[in-house]
């Protein structure tokens, strides 16, 4: 690998902080360490040191570490200076890294050169920045399990089989006129017949990877000023929507995460609903039409009515009504004409609230059951290369060995081929740009 230009970047996140990271990795990682503190302290050990730049200023008094290569998170040699995180301390230290000549890291470098170095696969670059961007607990385990290589490790041993299937393939065409087994070409198949319906159970996941990476989506539908806003807050635990008296305040969907039993959740508060009429206006239509559109697209939907109400389904769509995960019945500290059927609940008092949440987190926790058994799928990416494999392998055993071994074997090279582009093991570099779009500087 030709030799490359030393980076650096601030690791920690920006503005004021007790302590800030600022990394460097290449070749001229050590002599900056160096020329800014002095000495280079022993391999993985902190040392305080005091901080200076080319002009002998002191910048500030810091705790540095020097990781020689390979043993480092890049493969490179990497420092690291943990100074305080005030803006012009940071500013100091990142413009006396400029002056060595050293460049300023790009989104994803460090992570882009660990990759390339062979610390880490692709499916472990995916799983850092989903372990950055982790909101929750459930978010946490499985970027933890994927960055840990579980899916690495998954689909290399489909890949490592695959590439025993193809050598016997391959060994029954080149070698056809030797004293070979008998058996060599259904040995072949075998392999890949075992394989296709791994990878075709592994598909068959209901997706639960993705969405706990991504988050499930709540949405709250009902009719204008049945409390639809008032209970989005109190889920919310605070103001994240407008609440009137006055019918059609809301005229938009208006989105808040939650955390719900340790799994993410968006929750949507939309328009009211009620039937298109003049008085309604064009812009209240538009966000009823939205309204409805969330509604079924969304994993779950929650139903508010006010039960006080003499006539709760009024102007409600029968069909808005039938996507309902759970019925709410809103204003009980109003007091029911009737019984009604479903959660009672006050959204202005909270009476209730504690049996809503604990259904509505029961509703995921079972959208997701099996979604803690490592490895799941995480990505569009993967699924896509999984198809592919699972494509080309069915083509393989479909070919009759007799007709056209070679076209059997090219089949299995395919499907080598979609595995090894999910963990980078062929055509590294038209994955790279994609994978590494979303990393922060610094990382």
């Amino acid at each position: 690998m030709p030799a490359r230009d030393t980076i650096f970047a601030l690791s920690s996140a920006p503005g004021r902080a007790g302590v800030a990271v600022l990394r460097v990795s290449g070749p001229g990682a050590g002599e900056a360490l160096a020329a800014l503190a002095g000495r280079i302290p022993r391999p993985r050990e902190a040392a305080l040191a005091t901080l200076k730049n080319s002009d002998g200023e002191i910048l500030d008094r810091a705790l540095v570490l020097w990781f020689p290569a390979p043993a480092s998170f890049t493969g490179e040699d990497v420092a690291e200076f943990q100074v305080h995180g005030g803006r012009a301390v940071v500013e100091g230290v990142l413009a006396a890294l400029a002056a060595l000549g050293l460049r300023v890291a790009e989104a994803g470098e460090f992570t882009r050169r660990a990759v390339e170095n062979g610390k880490f696969d692709l499916t472990g670059a995916e799983a850092l920045i989903d372990l950055i961007d982790a909101e929750t607990p459930a978010q946490r385990r499985q970027a933890l399990g994927q960055y840990d290589g579980a899916l690495a490790a998954l689909y290399d041993g489909w890949r490592a089989r695959l590439l025993r299937a193809l050598a016997w393939a391959e060994a029954s065409i080149d070698f056809s006129d030797e004293e070979l087994p008998a058996d060599t070409a259904d040995i072949a198949r075998d392999e890949a017949a075992e394989i296709i319906n791994e990878i075709r159970v592994h598909l068959d996941d209901a997706h639960r990877g993705e969405l706990v990476r991504e988050g499930l989506y709540l949405t709250v539908i009902g009719k204008p000023n049945s409390g639809k806003s008032t209970l989005v807050n109190a889920l919310a635990r605070r103001e994240v929507a407008i609440v009137s008296e006055s019918a059609g305040t809301t005229r938009d969907v208006i989105e808040v995460r939650l955390d719900l039993g340790g799994y993410a959740v968006t929750l949507a508060d939309t328009a009211g609903l009620r039937e298109a009429t003049e008085a309604v206006g064009a812009v209240e239509a538009e966000g009823v039409r939205r309204a409805l559109a969330r509604a079924e697209a969304a994993d779950f939907v929650v139903l508010v009515l006010d039960g006080s109400d003499a006539e709760p389904f009024a102007g409600i769509r029968d069909s808005a009504v039938a996507k309902a995960s759970l019925v709410v019945w809103n204003k009980v500290d109003l007091g029911f004409p009737v019984a009604r059927e479903g959660f009672a609940l006050s959204a202005r008092t909270g009476q209730g609230l504690p049996e809503l949440i604990a259904a509505l987190t029961a509703l995921v926790k079972e959208r997701l059951a099996g979604a803690n058994e490592a490895p799941l799928l995480t990505r569009a990416r993967h699924r896509e290369a999984l198809e592919a494999a699972a494509a080309a392998l069915a083509r393989a055993l479909e070919t009759p060995d007799a007709a056209a071994p070679e076209l059997a074997a090219e089949d299995l090279r395919l499907a080598l081929r979609a595995l090894g582009r999910i963990t980078g093991r062929v055509d590294v570099e038209e994955l790279l740009d994609v994978v590494f779009r979303d990393f922060c500087i610094g990382k």
